[in-house]
Protein backbone atom coordinates (compact mmCIF):
# COMPACT_ATOMS: atom_id res chain seq x y z
CA UNK A 1 0.00 0.00 0.00
CA UNK A 2 1.46 3.52 -0.69
CA UNK A 3 1.04 6.41 1.18
CA UNK A 4 -0.25 9.99 0.34
CA UNK A 5 1.82 11.71 -1.70
CA UNK A 6 3.94 14.65 -0.38
CA UNK A 7 4.95 17.97 -1.98
CA UNK A 8 8.78 17.36 -2.85
CA UNK A 9 11.16 20.11 -1.92
CA UNK A 10 11.67 23.06 -4.46
CA UNK A 11 15.56 21.58 -5.25
CA UNK A 12 15.30 18.90 -7.19
CA UNK A 13 18.51 17.25 -8.35
CA UNK A 14 18.92 14.59 -10.83
CA UNK A 15 21.81 12.91 -12.52
CA UNK A 16 22.65 14.47 -15.97
CA UNK A 17 21.16 17.50 -15.66
CA UNK A 18 17.47 15.74 -16.09
CA UNK A 19 15.86 18.62 -13.84
CA UNK A 20 15.57 20.84 -16.81
CA UNK A 21 13.68 17.83 -18.83
CA UNK A 22 11.48 17.28 -15.76
CA UNK A 23 10.62 20.74 -15.81
CA UNK A 24 9.82 20.35 -19.69
CA UNK A 25 7.90 17.35 -19.48
CA UNK A 26 5.93 18.95 -16.20
CA UNK A 27 5.20 22.00 -18.42
CA UNK A 28 3.69 19.64 -21.36
CA UNK A 29 2.84 16.75 -20.41
CA UNK A 30 2.09 17.06 -16.33
CA UNK A 31 -1.43 17.44 -16.81
CA UNK A 32 -4.35 15.66 -18.88
CA UNK A 33 -4.88 19.49 -20.02
CA UNK A 34 -1.78 19.96 -21.20
CA UNK A 35 -0.56 23.90 -21.63
CA UNK A 36 -0.16 25.97 -18.62
CA UNK A 37 -0.22 24.34 -15.39
CA UNK A 38 0.91 26.58 -13.04
CA UNK A 39 -2.19 29.07 -13.71
CA UNK A 40 -3.81 26.71 -11.92
CA UNK A 41 -1.74 25.97 -8.76
CA UNK A 42 -0.51 28.85 -6.25
CA UNK A 43 2.27 30.71 -7.01
CA UNK A 44 5.52 28.40 -7.27
CA UNK A 45 4.14 25.62 -7.82
CA UNK A 46 3.12 23.52 -10.61
CA UNK A 47 0.64 20.39 -11.22
CA UNK A 48 2.38 17.34 -11.43
CA UNK A 49 0.77 13.56 -10.87
CA UNK A 50 -2.72 15.27 -10.23
CA UNK A 51 -1.44 17.25 -7.25
CA UNK A 52 0.08 20.59 -7.01
CA UNK A 53 3.66 20.51 -6.09
CA UNK A 54 7.07 23.08 -5.71
CA UNK A 55 8.03 24.59 -9.07
CA UNK A 56 11.76 22.58 -10.04
CA UNK A 57 12.07 25.82 -11.91
CA UNK A 58 12.53 27.68 -8.38
CA UNK A 59 15.93 26.43 -7.80
CA UNK A 60 17.90 24.20 -10.86
CA UNK A 61 21.05 22.85 -10.06
CA UNK A 62 23.08 24.20 -12.63
CA UNK A 63 26.37 23.54 -10.69
CA UNK A 64 27.80 20.10 -12.13
CA UNK A 65 29.53 19.24 -8.55
CA UNK A 66 25.65 19.33 -7.16
CA UNK A 67 24.38 16.31 -9.47
CA UNK A 68 25.05 12.77 -8.82
CA UNK A 69 28.24 11.33 -11.37
CA UNK A 70 26.35 8.54 -13.44
CA UNK A 71 27.58 4.96 -12.44
CA UNK A 72 30.40 3.38 -14.82
CA UNK A 73 30.61 0.08 -17.00
CA UNK A 74 31.82 -1.59 -14.15
CA UNK A 75 28.19 -0.63 -11.83
CA UNK A 76 26.35 -2.05 -14.43
CA UNK A 77 25.78 -6.42 -14.12
CA UNK A 78 24.56 -8.53 -16.78
CA UNK A 79 21.68 -10.58 -15.72
CA UNK A 80 22.08 -13.06 -18.43
CA UNK A 81 17.65 -13.54 -18.46
CA UNK A 82 17.34 -10.47 -20.16
CA UNK A 83 19.01 -7.73 -22.01
CA UNK A 84 16.23 -5.31 -20.76
CA UNK A 85 17.81 -3.81 -17.83
CA UNK A 86 21.04 -4.24 -15.55
CA UNK A 87 21.39 -3.57 -11.76
CA UNK A 88 23.14 -0.72 -10.63
CA UNK A 89 23.65 1.11 -7.54
CA UNK A 90 21.84 3.81 -8.03
CA UNK A 91 19.83 5.33 -10.94
CA UNK A 92 21.13 7.21 -14.26
CA UNK A 93 18.07 9.50 -14.95
CA UNK A 94 19.70 9.96 -18.53
CA UNK A 95 17.98 12.13 -21.11
CA UNK A 96 14.20 11.55 -19.98
CA UNK A 97 11.55 12.74 -22.37
CA UNK A 98 7.88 11.77 -22.31
CA UNK A 99 6.60 11.02 -25.72
CA UNK A 100 3.25 12.50 -27.26
CA UNK A 101 1.80 9.52 -28.96
CA UNK A 102 -0.21 10.08 -32.22
CA UNK A 103 -4.44 8.62 -31.47
CA UNK A 104 -4.18 5.20 -32.05
CA UNK A 105 -0.77 4.39 -30.64
CA UNK A 106 0.08 2.99 -27.08
CA UNK A 107 1.53 5.83 -24.41
CA UNK A 108 5.17 4.79 -24.03
CA UNK A 109 3.95 1.31 -21.60
CA UNK A 110 6.16 -1.03 -19.31
CA UNK A 111 5.20 -4.53 -17.86
CA UNK A 112 6.41 -6.76 -15.87
CA UNK A 113 6.22 -9.21 -13.30
CA UNK A 114 7.23 -9.06 -9.35
CA UNK A 115 8.13 -12.09 -7.70
CA UNK A 116 9.96 -13.37 -4.45
CA UNK A 117 13.94 -13.69 -4.71
CA UNK A 118 13.69 -16.83 -5.85
CA UNK A 119 10.70 -16.43 -8.81
CA UNK A 120 8.87 -19.07 -7.61
CA UNK A 121 5.95 -16.97 -6.35
CA UNK A 122 4.42 -13.37 -7.52
CA UNK A 123 3.84 -10.67 -5.00
CA UNK A 124 0.70 -8.16 -4.65
CA UNK A 125 0.93 -4.79 -3.70
CA UNK A 126 4.33 -3.93 -4.68
CA UNK A 127 5.39 -0.54 -5.69
CA UNK A 128 6.98 -0.42 -9.23
CA UNK A 129 8.24 3.25 -9.67
CA UNK A 130 10.26 5.62 -12.25
CA UNK A 131 12.34 7.58 -9.52
CA UNK A 132 12.85 11.42 -10.34
CA UNK A 133 15.70 11.34 -8.11
CA UNK A 134 18.47 8.21 -6.83
CA UNK A 135 16.11 6.91 -3.90
CA UNK A 136 17.13 7.73 -0.41
CA UNK A 137 19.20 5.11 0.96
CA UNK A 138 17.04 2.66 3.75
CA UNK A 139 17.78 2.90 7.46
CA UNK A 140 18.37 -0.47 9.14
CA UNK A 141 16.52 -0.99 12.37
CA UNK A 142 13.40 -0.67 14.36
CA UNK A 143 12.09 2.86 12.88
CA UNK A 144 8.37 4.09 12.83
CA UNK A 145 7.35 4.13 9.67
CA UNK A 146 3.75 4.80 8.77
CA UNK A 147 1.69 4.63 5.83
CA UNK A 148 -0.30 7.64 6.48
CA UNK A 149 3.06 8.90 6.12
CA UNK A 150 3.55 9.02 3.14
CA UNK A 151 7.04 7.85 1.29
CA UNK A 152 8.31 11.15 0.97
CA UNK A 153 9.28 10.45 -2.90
CA UNK A 154 7.51 11.58 -5.87
CA UNK A 155 8.03 9.74 -9.02
CA UNK A 156 7.57 10.49 -12.28
CA UNK A 157 5.45 7.66 -12.67
CA UNK A 158 4.10 4.56 -10.34
CA UNK A 159 1.77 1.68 -9.67
CA UNK A 160 1.74 -1.44 -7.78
CA UNK A 161 1.64 -4.86 -8.96
CA UNK A 162 -1.62 -6.87 -8.76
CA UNK A 163 -2.84 -10.26 -7.25
CA UNK A 164 -0.55 -12.10 -9.65
CA UNK A 165 2.71 -9.21 -9.37
CA UNK A 166 1.78 -8.12 -12.61
CA UNK A 167 1.98 -4.73 -13.27
CA UNK A 168 1.76 -2.02 -15.58
CA UNK A 169 3.33 1.57 -15.80
CA UNK A 170 2.27 4.11 -18.26
CA UNK A 171 3.16 6.51 -19.40
CA UNK A 172 7.12 6.49 -18.62
CA UNK A 173 9.79 8.60 -20.10
CA UNK A 174 11.39 7.03 -23.40
CA UNK A 175 15.18 7.37 -24.27
CA UNK A 176 18.63 5.62 -22.86
CA UNK A 177 18.93 4.37 -19.02
CA UNK A 178 15.75 4.70 -17.93
CA UNK A 179 15.75 3.57 -14.34
CA UNK A 180 12.88 1.55 -12.74
CA UNK A 181 12.74 0.75 -8.80
CA UNK A 182 10.89 -2.39 -7.42
CA UNK A 183 10.03 -1.53 -3.44
CA UNK A 184 7.83 -3.41 -0.75
CA UNK A 185 9.17 -2.43 2.92
CA UNK A 186 12.39 -2.73 2.99
CA UNK A 187 12.95 -4.97 0.30
CA UNK A 188 14.51 -3.09 -3.03
CA UNK A 189 15.78 -3.60 -5.92
CA UNK A 190 17.09 -0.92 -8.52
CA UNK A 191 17.79 -1.45 -12.06
CA UNK A 192 18.09 0.54 -15.28
CA UNK A 193 16.58 0.10 -18.56
CA UNK A 194 18.88 0.81 -21.35
CA UNK A 195 16.17 1.89 -24.14
CA UNK A 196 12.55 2.54 -23.84
CA UNK A 197 11.36 3.04 -27.08
CA UNK A 198 8.73 5.81 -27.64
CA UNK A 199 4.79 5.13 -28.10
CA UNK A 200 5.66 1.07 -27.58
CA UNK A 201 5.22 -1.29 -24.96
CA UNK A 202 8.16 -2.91 -23.53
CA UNK A 203 7.74 -6.05 -21.45
CA UNK A 204 10.79 -6.93 -18.85
CA UNK A 205 11.65 -10.35 -17.63
CA UNK A 206 10.62 -11.41 -14.68
CA UNK A 207 14.34 -11.91 -13.69
CA UNK A 208 14.77 -8.24 -14.01
CA UNK A 209 11.90 -7.31 -11.96
CA UNK A 210 12.31 -10.15 -8.92
CA UNK A 211 12.94 -9.19 -5.50
CA UNK A 212 16.71 -9.02 -4.39
CA UNK A 213 18.69 -12.28 -3.44
CA UNK A 214 21.98 -10.98 -2.30
CA UNK A 215 22.75 -6.86 -1.49
CA UNK A 216 24.70 -6.81 -4.80
CA UNK A 217 21.69 -7.24 -6.44
CA UNK A 218 19.93 -4.19 -3.73
CA UNK A 219 18.13 -4.23 -0.43
CA UNK A 220 17.19 -6.95 2.01
CA UNK A 221 15.40 -6.23 5.49
CA UNK A 222 17.69 -6.88 8.34
CA UNK A 223 16.63 -10.47 9.85
CA UNK A 224 17.16 -11.99 12.99
CA UNK A 225 16.14 -15.51 13.36
CA UNK A 226 16.39 -17.91 16.46
CA UNK A 227 16.10 -21.34 15.62
CA UNK A 228 14.30 -24.03 17.05
CA UNK A 229 13.76 -28.09 17.23
CA UNK A 230 10.55 -27.78 15.91
CA UNK A 231 10.38 -25.08 13.49
CA UNK A 232 12.92 -24.53 11.09
CA UNK A 233 12.13 -21.08 9.94
CA UNK A 234 15.59 -19.88 8.46
CA UNK A 235 15.37 -22.67 5.66
CA UNK A 236 12.33 -20.73 4.83
CA UNK A 237 13.90 -17.54 4.55
CA UNK A 238 16.27 -20.07 1.61
CA UNK A 239 13.32 -21.58 0.27
CA UNK A 240 11.90 -17.98 -0.63
CA UNK A 241 15.20 -17.42 -2.31
CA UNK A 242 17.82 -15.26 0.30
CA UNK A 243 21.72 -16.36 -1.06
CA UNK A 244 23.77 -18.21 1.63
CA UNK A 245 25.71 -15.48 1.66
CA UNK A 246 23.62 -13.33 3.69
CA UNK A 247 22.99 -15.80 6.47
CA UNK A 248 26.54 -14.57 8.73
CA UNK A 249 27.31 -14.06 12.59
CA UNK A 250 26.36 -10.77 13.90
CA UNK A 251 29.49 -9.27 12.48
CA UNK A 252 29.56 -10.79 8.87
CA UNK A 253 27.62 -8.35 7.16
CA UNK A 254 25.05 -10.62 5.88
CA UNK A 255 21.61 -9.26 6.14
CA UNK A 256 20.09 -12.78 8.21
CA UNK A 257 21.68 -13.48 11.56
CA UNK A 258 20.55 -16.81 13.09
CA UNK A 259 20.52 -17.43 17.37
CA UNK A 260 20.48 -20.87 18.87
CA UNK A 261 17.13 -21.53 20.42
CA UNK A 262 15.89 -24.33 22.40
CA UNK A 263 16.70 -27.90 20.22
CA UNK A 264 17.50 -25.59 17.20
CA UNK A 265 20.69 -25.79 14.87
CA UNK A 266 23.39 -24.18 16.42
CA UNK A 267 26.36 -23.15 13.80
CA UNK A 268 26.55 -23.26 10.44
CA UNK A 269 27.90 -26.10 8.49
CA UNK A 270 32.17 -26.16 7.91
CA UNK A 271 31.41 -24.71 4.20
CA UNK A 272 29.32 -21.45 5.96
CA UNK A 273 31.17 -18.99 7.69
CA UNK A 274 33.95 -21.76 8.62
CA UNK A 275 31.34 -23.52 10.97
CA UNK A 276 30.95 -20.31 13.56
CA UNK A 277 28.49 -20.89 16.24
CA UNK A 278 25.46 -19.31 16.57
CA UNK A 279 25.01 -16.70 19.78
CA UNK A 280 22.35 -18.66 22.11
CA UNK A 281 19.00 -16.94 21.86
CA UNK A 282 18.26 -16.29 25.38
CA UNK A 283 21.50 -14.52 25.95
CA UNK A 284 20.92 -12.06 22.90
CA UNK A 285 17.26 -11.34 23.61
CA UNK A 286 17.42 -9.95 26.83
CA UNK A 287 18.53 -6.38 25.76
CA UNK A 288 16.91 -3.97 23.55
CA UNK A 289 19.99 -2.31 22.29
CA UNK A 290 20.57 -6.03 20.67
CA UNK A 291 16.99 -5.97 18.95
CA UNK A 292 16.70 -3.08 17.93
CA UNK A 293 19.63 -3.31 15.21
CA UNK A 294 16.82 -5.60 13.10
CA UNK A 295 14.00 -5.02 11.07
CA UNK A 296 12.65 -8.33 11.37
CA UNK A 297 12.53 -10.99 14.06
CA UNK A 298 11.67 -14.23 13.68
CA UNK A 299 11.24 -16.97 16.34
CA UNK A 300 11.46 -20.69 15.30
CA UNK A 301 9.15 -23.00 17.80
CA UNK A 302 11.35 -24.39 20.67
CA UNK A 303 9.07 -27.65 21.13
CA UNK A 304 7.56 -26.19 24.35
CA UNK A 305 7.54 -21.82 26.13
CA UNK A 306 11.04 -22.37 27.88
CA UNK A 307 10.00 -19.43 30.22
CA UNK A 308 12.79 -19.74 32.18
CA UNK A 309 14.65 -18.45 29.33
CA UNK A 310 12.28 -15.78 28.64
CA UNK A 311 13.44 -13.30 31.47
CA UNK A 312 10.78 -9.87 32.44
CA UNK A 313 13.38 -7.60 31.04
CA UNK A 314 13.43 -10.01 27.64
CA UNK A 315 9.82 -9.97 27.36
CA UNK A 316 9.80 -6.10 27.82
CA UNK A 317 12.52 -5.70 25.20
CA UNK A 318 10.32 -7.49 22.68
CA UNK A 319 7.49 -4.91 23.39
CA UNK A 320 9.58 -2.24 23.19
CA UNK A 321 11.61 -3.32 19.90
CA UNK A 322 8.22 -3.74 18.51
CA UNK A 323 6.60 -0.13 19.70
CA UNK A 324 9.76 1.22 18.25
CA UNK A 325 8.83 0.02 14.75
CA UNK A 326 10.09 -3.24 14.67
CA UNK A 327 8.63 -7.03 13.47
CA UNK A 328 8.15 -9.83 14.93
CA UNK A 329 6.76 -13.39 13.72
CA UNK A 330 6.06 -15.78 16.69
CA UNK A 331 6.11 -19.41 15.74
CA UNK A 332 3.49 -22.06 18.09
CA UNK A 333 5.23 -22.06 21.93
CA UNK A 334 6.42 -18.76 21.31
CA UNK A 335 3.16 -17.34 22.46
CA UNK A 336 4.57 -16.96 25.80
CA UNK A 337 6.12 -13.84 24.81
CA UNK A 338 2.52 -12.39 24.47
CA UNK A 339 0.53 -14.72 27.29
CA UNK A 340 3.25 -14.21 29.79
CA UNK A 341 4.22 -10.75 28.01
CA UNK A 342 3.27 -7.03 29.65
CA UNK A 343 -0.03 -6.22 30.33
CA UNK A 344 -0.46 -4.51 26.68
CA UNK A 345 0.53 -7.90 25.02
CA UNK A 346 -1.36 -9.99 26.98
CA UNK A 347 -4.50 -8.02 26.69
CA UNK A 348 -4.57 -9.39 22.67
CA UNK A 349 -5.17 -12.98 23.12
CA UNK A 350 -7.00 -15.25 25.63
CA UNK A 351 -4.71 -18.85 25.81
CA UNK A 352 -5.29 -22.18 26.03
CA UNK A 353 -4.23 -23.77 29.64
CA UNK A 354 -2.36 -26.52 27.73
CA UNK A 355 -1.38 -26.98 24.04
CA UNK A 356 -3.93 -29.04 22.17
CA UNK A 357 -2.72 -31.03 19.09
CA UNK A 358 -5.43 -31.52 16.69
CA UNK A 359 -5.64 -34.00 13.95
CA UNK A 360 -2.64 -33.62 11.89
CA UNK A 361 -4.37 -32.58 8.62
CA UNK A 362 -6.97 -29.95 8.90
CA UNK A 363 -8.39 -27.42 6.67
CA UNK A 364 -7.53 -23.47 7.11
CA UNK A 365 -9.94 -20.56 6.56
CA UNK A 366 -8.91 -17.22 5.64
CA UNK A 367 -11.05 -14.50 6.66
CA UNK A 368 -12.16 -12.63 3.84
CA UNK A 369 -14.11 -10.05 5.52
CA UNK A 370 -11.31 -7.40 5.04
CA UNK A 371 -8.95 -6.43 1.88
CA UNK A 372 -5.62 -8.29 3.14
CA UNK A 373 -7.85 -11.05 3.79
CA UNK A 374 -9.56 -11.32 0.49
CA UNK A 375 -6.13 -10.45 -1.18
CA UNK A 376 -4.61 -13.81 0.59
CA UNK A 377 -7.34 -15.83 -0.22
CA UNK A 378 -7.35 -14.79 -3.85
CA UNK A 379 -3.60 -15.22 -4.34
CA UNK A 380 -3.35 -18.32 -2.64
CA UNK A 381 -6.13 -20.05 -5.22
CA UNK A 382 -3.86 -18.29 -8.39
CA UNK A 383 -0.49 -19.69 -7.39
CA UNK A 384 -2.00 -23.37 -5.95
CA UNK A 385 -4.31 -25.53 -6.29
CA UNK A 386 -6.54 -24.26 -3.26
CA UNK A 387 -9.93 -23.64 -3.29
CA UNK A 388 -10.66 -19.76 -2.94
CA UNK A 389 -10.40 -19.37 1.21
CA UNK A 390 -9.16 -22.09 2.18
CA UNK A 391 -5.82 -24.50 2.86
CA UNK A 392 -4.66 -27.24 3.77
CA UNK A 393 -2.75 -27.21 7.47
CA UNK A 394 -0.08 -29.83 8.58
CA UNK A 395 -0.02 -30.08 12.28
CA UNK A 396 -2.09 -27.48 13.76
CA UNK A 397 -2.53 -26.81 17.54
CA UNK A 398 -5.41 -25.15 19.44
CA UNK A 399 -3.80 -22.95 21.59
CA UNK A 400 -5.87 -19.36 21.63
CA UNK A 401 -8.95 -19.40 23.80
CA UNK A 402 -9.93 -16.46 21.68
CA UNK A 403 -8.39 -12.73 20.37
CA UNK A 404 -9.37 -8.94 20.85
CA UNK A 405 -10.44 -8.20 17.57
CA UNK A 406 -10.62 -4.49 18.33
CA UNK A 407 -7.33 -5.19 18.83
CA UNK A 408 -5.83 -7.96 17.10
CA UNK A 409 -7.06 -9.26 13.18
CA UNK A 410 -7.71 -12.56 12.59
CA UNK A 411 -6.35 -14.28 9.44
CA UNK A 412 -6.64 -18.10 9.37
CA UNK A 413 -8.98 -20.32 11.98
CA UNK A 414 -9.80 -23.96 11.24
CA UNK A 415 -12.93 -25.55 12.57
CA UNK A 416 -11.20 -28.96 14.13
CA UNK A 417 -12.53 -32.45 13.59
CA UNK A 418 -13.32 -33.14 17.37
CA UNK A 419 -13.00 -36.59 18.69
CA UNK A 420 -14.54 -37.43 22.00
CA UNK A 421 -10.70 -37.06 23.18
CA UNK A 422 -10.75 -33.58 22.02
CA UNK A 423 -13.83 -32.63 22.95
CA UNK A 424 -13.48 -34.02 26.61
CA UNK A 425 -9.86 -32.39 27.13
CA UNK A 426 -10.96 -28.91 25.06
CA UNK A 427 -14.42 -27.97 25.17
CA UNK A 428 -13.98 -24.06 23.84
CA UNK A 429 -12.94 -25.86 20.64
CA UNK A 430 -15.66 -28.13 19.92
CA UNK A 431 -18.38 -25.90 21.15
CA UNK A 432 -21.21 -24.52 18.75
CA UNK A 433 -19.34 -22.15 17.08
CA UNK A 434 -15.78 -22.93 18.76
CA UNK A 435 -12.35 -22.36 16.49
CA UNK A 436 -8.82 -22.84 16.10
CA UNK A 437 -7.29 -19.71 15.74
CA UNK A 438 -4.01 -20.43 13.13
CA UNK A 439 -2.78 -16.71 11.83
CA UNK A 440 -3.39 -13.40 13.82
CA UNK A 441 -1.61 -9.80 13.61
CA UNK A 442 -1.81 -6.84 15.72
CA UNK A 443 0.40 -3.29 15.54
CA UNK A 444 1.86 -1.87 18.19
CA UNK A 445 1.90 -0.34 20.98
CA UNK A 446 -1.51 -2.20 20.97
CA UNK A 447 -3.56 0.68 23.08
CA UNK A 448 -2.68 3.29 20.81
CA UNK A 449 -4.68 5.33 18.06
CA UNK A 450 -4.12 3.75 14.71
CA UNK A 451 -2.06 6.79 13.79
CA UNK A 452 0.28 6.46 16.43
CA UNK A 453 1.29 3.04 15.79
CA UNK A 454 4.50 1.43 14.57
CA UNK A 455 5.62 -1.69 14.49
CA UNK A 456 3.76 -5.21 13.97
CA UNK A 457 3.28 -8.96 15.43
CA UNK A 458 2.34 -11.81 13.45
CA UNK A 459 1.37 -14.79 15.64
CA UNK A 460 1.28 -18.26 13.80
CA UNK A 461 0.04 -21.79 15.75
CA UNK A 462 1.15 -24.07 12.87
CA UNK A 463 4.76 -25.31 12.57
CA UNK A 464 4.86 -23.76 8.88
CA UNK A 465 8.51 -25.62 8.14
CA UNK A 466 7.88 -28.77 9.40
CA UNK A 467 9.45 -30.64 6.38
CA UNK A 468 12.86 -29.68 6.97
CA UNK A 469 15.28 -30.48 10.41
CA UNK A 470 16.59 -27.54 12.40
CA UNK A 471 18.44 -29.53 15.30
CA UNK A 472 21.95 -29.81 16.74
CA UNK A 473 23.25 -32.23 14.69
CA UNK A 474 22.20 -30.55 11.54
CA UNK A 475 24.61 -27.51 11.06
CA UNK A 476 22.74 -24.77 8.69
CA UNK A 477 21.86 -25.44 6.25
CA UNK A 478 22.41 -29.04 6.05
CA UNK A 479 18.28 -29.67 7.83
CA UNK A 480 17.59 -27.52 5.19
CA UNK A 481 16.46 -30.34 2.68
CA UNK A 482 12.90 -29.84 1.40
CA UNK A 483 11.71 -28.65 -2.01
CA UNK A 484 9.03 -25.99 -3.03
CA UNK A 485 6.33 -24.30 -1.26
CA UNK A 486 3.39 -26.17 0.88
CA UNK A 487 0.51 -23.88 0.90
CA UNK A 488 0.64 -23.27 4.87
CA UNK A 489 4.50 -22.06 3.87
CA UNK A 490 3.21 -19.78 1.29
CA UNK A 491 0.73 -18.27 3.50
CA UNK A 492 3.40 -17.59 5.56
CA UNK A 493 5.74 -16.09 2.56
CA UNK A 494 2.34 -13.31 1.76
CA UNK A 495 2.33 -12.69 5.99
CA UNK A 496 6.29 -12.19 5.86
CA UNK A 497 6.24 -9.49 3.12
CA UNK A 498 3.28 -7.88 4.11
CA UNK A 499 5.33 -7.86 7.83
CA UNK A 500 7.78 -5.97 6.33
CA UNK A 501 5.28 -3.03 4.61
CA UNK A 502 4.63 0.13 6.34
CA UNK A 503 2.04 0.24 9.10
CA UNK A 504 -1.56 0.45 9.13
CA UNK A 505 -4.65 -0.49 9.92
CA UNK A 506 -5.98 -3.58 8.81
CA UNK A 507 -9.62 -2.65 9.58
CA UNK A 508 -10.31 -0.68 6.20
Amino acid sequence: MVGPRRSVPSRVVLAGGSVLLLVAWLLGCGSEEGGDVSARCPEGQVRFDGACIDDPREDVVSDASDVDEPPGEDAAEDLGGSDAAVDVNAPDAGDWQVAECLPGQSATTLRGRVTIPSGELPLPGVSVYIPSAPPAPIETGARCVRCIDGTGRMPLAETTTDTWGEFTLSPVPHGENIPLVVEVGNWRRQVVIPEVQPCQVLSLSPEVTRLPRHQDEGDIPQFAVTTGGWDAIECLLRKIGIDDREFTPESGGGRVHLFAGRSGTDRYAPHLNSGAPFTQAWVWWERLDNLRQYDIILHSCEGSTHGSDKSVAARQALMEFTELGGRVFLSHYHYYWLSAGPEEFRRVANWASTDSALDSRETGLIDTSFAKGGQLAQWMMETGTVPYGEFPIDQPRGSIRDIDETLATLWVWIEPTCNPLIASAFPFLCSPGGRAIQYFSFNTPVLSSVEDQCGRVVFSDIHVSAGDNSSPERPFPTGCTSQGLTPQEKALVFMLFDLSRCVASDKF
